[in-house]
């Protein structure tokens, strides 16, 4: 609900469970007014009347208060938008108009100028607020070129508290989204990425708490920036203790783009979110708005799947694909996917990249029959691809050496054997469509692994500046999808970037899951599934089964129910070789894959409690929908023989008793979220699923 005060200069949106308030000034300055838990609009009215901070010397009294500070004028803030043209720096905005429907508030300004229009846009989905801006360059009246060296979607404005705690999540390959917490100081903290893509090293999330939030109770606000180039988020602490948060596409040497007169930009979305149920609760919330309104299709749940890399690697052959997914059928398996080295010159990662055609001496007849005997086996069938790359040893770079991402007069860096290729080009895009679409219409696939394993490093190309490359590229990125999502509908899409190196709201918004590490030792999954979880539900988060002992990363031996158990929390794939699978693991496995189809409804579109963190011990998640409850538990060790303390489960009915199907037990509700579920797990690496539901 949107509703606009007497003077039609105050604006308040409310959700089921806040409010967030703006005004505009007489002199045409957009103030933040209010965020947080529910408030009418006489209160927000009230907020209005109060009178302006005290001036100080050396400071401005718009610093902290601005919705979206512009560079000009008596600010001292970092900018969120900063312009020029040939001669003048800066904006100078006047107050054009404003519009309202049930869901969304635009207030429009126009800086003379520049000739420029700038339009703020607020979106209610639920309690998350969406916000954007849209920059439109005017035709006419001398305009000329006008380069934008920042616009960012949004500055988040936090209430005056004594003391914040940011929460963020950090990482690298094979270690992402790792939960850290720290205290703010003074001054600004800037997380982000530089290497074109949403990065290993941070996700475009942060949460802020005031007063000690726990996982259930407490003010938390956070923000998300949906955006799968290069970006960052900053939070800053003003000298009078305001904090601010503002995030968007880019970094600060890079600059975003040069707007022609008539030509226009609209940022990427930055949602925000406030919670009053601690950060469990602000996920709950961010799960369930990414379900209803970011990913396609997310009320099905995703199959499981059986990926041949690590059985392969680049040594495949069609009869070899055959075997393996003989075998992943037999273990109820509903999607098999051949990844890396079916096509080209593809026998290492050091060529074949570019030419997406099957090889013709391990497909003589292509994709088609090894698709149409998966069929027949009962599954879907997929395939890997990296298409915003190539390798110099490839009949593509061969041919169009000019193709790639380059500074003129500069050598070109081959990191890990690729070169990125420019989509700012027009004919890149063109080969690009004609390939994947022949590819789609050619063979009956059903699922595409989408990878993108090389950073920028030499963002340019001749006759253009090589800061246009770093927005053009997500912005084409997202233009390709969607144009072959609508050409084949029937086709699922799983982003990857060497594991979880572009998993954001705008990847999210055009593919149907995520590929979350390349690191699938059970163990450390779970640190990294528990960070995932803060912003991001299990109906994205693919989860695979691989060998033991974990060759990939440290050794670690571990039995089938750990690794299965733990792959289980998400979108559960299968990636060992089943070829040296015996006998009775494989029964074993058939037996884990049957119970998470019975629980993934559950898992998939259910609520998440994260009941303890995998800080070593016992650590416990519970999902909850409807009637029934699923609870996924993991011992790391047991010590001295002890048995683990019980999990107190949440978000059930005391008064109500639960059976579990599987042993016939029953329970009261009010004991099992009061003195708690006893696992009986132990030893070590011990694991175990726990199903409820309501008599």
């Amino acid at each position: 609900m949107i509703e606009v005060g007497a003077d039609g200069r105050t604006w308040l949106l409310s959700g089921p469970t806040s409010s967030y308030a703006i005004r505009l000034t007489d002199r045409d300055e957009l103030l933040h007014l209010y965020w947080g838990a529910r408030i009418a609009l006489a209160d927000a009215e009230a907020l209005a009347a109060e009178p302006p901070p005290l001036e100080r010397g050396f400071e401005s009294p718009l610093d902290g208060r601005e919705e979206y500070p512009v560079e000009g004028g008596p600010r001292f803030v970092r900018p969120v938008l900063s312009v020029r043209d040939d001669t003048v720096r800066g904006t100078e905005w006047h107050h054009t108009g404003s519009a309202v429907d049930s869901d969304a508030l635009q207030v429009h300004f126009r800086d003379p100028l520049h000739h420029l229009r700038i339009t703020l846009t607020y979106r209610l989905r639920g309690d998350v607020v969406e916000r954007s801006v849209r920059l439109a360059h005017e035709e006419g009246h001398g305009a000329r070129p006008l380069e934008v060296l920042r616009a960012d979607s949004a500055t988040w404005t936090l209430p005056r508290r004594e003391r914040w705690r940011l929460s963020q999540l950090h990482g690298r390959w094979a270690a992402e989204s790792r939960l850290m917490r720290s205290d703010i100081t003074y001054g600004e903290k800037v997380i982000g990425s530089r290497r074109g893509h949403t990065g290993h090293q941070h996700l475009p999330w942060v949460a802020l708490d005031a007063e000690g939030a726990t996982e259930e109770q407490g003010e938390v606000y956070s923000c998300a920036l949906a955006w799968s180039g290069s970006w960052r988020i900053a939070v800053h602490q003003l000298p009078d203790g305001t904090v601010q948060i503002s995030g968007g596409m880019g970094h600060d040497d890079s600059g975003v783009t040069v707007l022609e007169p008539g030509v226009a930009l609209t940022t990427p979305v930055f949602a925000g979110l406030w919670s009053g149920d601690g950060f469990g609760g602000a996920s709950r919330a961010w799960h369930a708005y990414q379900r209803e309104h970011v990913i396609p299709d997310a009320d099905t749940v995703r199959p499981v799947l059986y990926n041949s890399w690590e059985a392969t690697g680049f040594d495949i052959s069609e009869e070899q694909q055959r075997a393996l997914a003989r075998k992943a059928a037999g273990l109820g398996v509903e999607l098999f996917v051949v990844d890396d080295a079916w096509f080209g010159g593809r026998v290492s990662d050091r060529s074949g990249l570019g030419d997406w055609t099957p090889n013709p001496d391990r497909f003589p007849d292509g994709l088609k029959p090894l698709a149409d005997e998966v069929h027949g086996l009962g599954m879907r069938f997929g395939i890997w691809v990296e298409p915003e790359m190539v390798n110099p040893d490839s009949d593509l770079y061969r041919a169009h050496p000019d193709w790639v991402q380059h500074q003129p007069g500069r050598t070109r860096a081959e990191f890990r054997n690729q070169l990125v290729l420019d989509l700012s080009r027009e004919d890149v895009r063109a080969y690009l469509w004609d390939r994947l679409d022949a590819l789609l219409s050619g063979a009956p696939i059903d699922f595409v692994k989408w990878d993108f394993n090389r950073s920028f490093t030499d963002a340019g190309r001749p006759g253009a500046a090589g800061r246009e490359l770093w927005w053009a590229h997500g912005r084409h990125l997202y233009g390709l999808l969607d144009r072959l999502r609508a050409a084949h509908p029937d086709v699922s899409f799983e982003s990857c970037s060497g594991g979880g190196g572009r998993v954001d709201l705008g990847i999210l918004s055009r593919t149907d899951q995520v590929w979350t590490s390349d690191n699938t030792d059970p163990l450390d999954r779970l640190a990294i599934q528990h960070g995932f979880s803060q912003l991001h539900p299990a109906r994205v988060m693919a989860a695979w089964v691989t060998d033991s002992p974990n060759t990939q990363l440290n050794g670690r031996v571990s039995s089938l129910r750990f690794r299965f158990v733990s792959a289980m929390a998400g979108v559960l794939g299968i990636g060992g070789d089943l070829a040296r699978w015996s006998e009775s693991e494989l029964a074993e496995a058939r037996d884990w894959v049957d119970l998470y189809k019975e629980i993934r409804p559950v898992v998939q579109l259910g609520d998440l409690y994260r009941l303890r963190p995998p800080e070593g011990g016992l650590s416990a998640v519970q999902y909850v929908r409807g009637d029934e409850a699923v609870v996924l538990a993991w011992l790391r060790a047991q010590s001295y023989g002890e048995e683990p303390a019980p999990v107190r489960l949440r978000a059930l009915d005391p008064a109500a008793v639960y059976a579990c199907p599987d042993t016939g037990k029953t329970y009261r509700g009010a004991v099992l979220m009061r003195r708690g579920l006893r696992t009986g797990l132990k030893g070590d690496l011990d694991a175990g699923v726990f199903r409820l539901r309501r008599v």
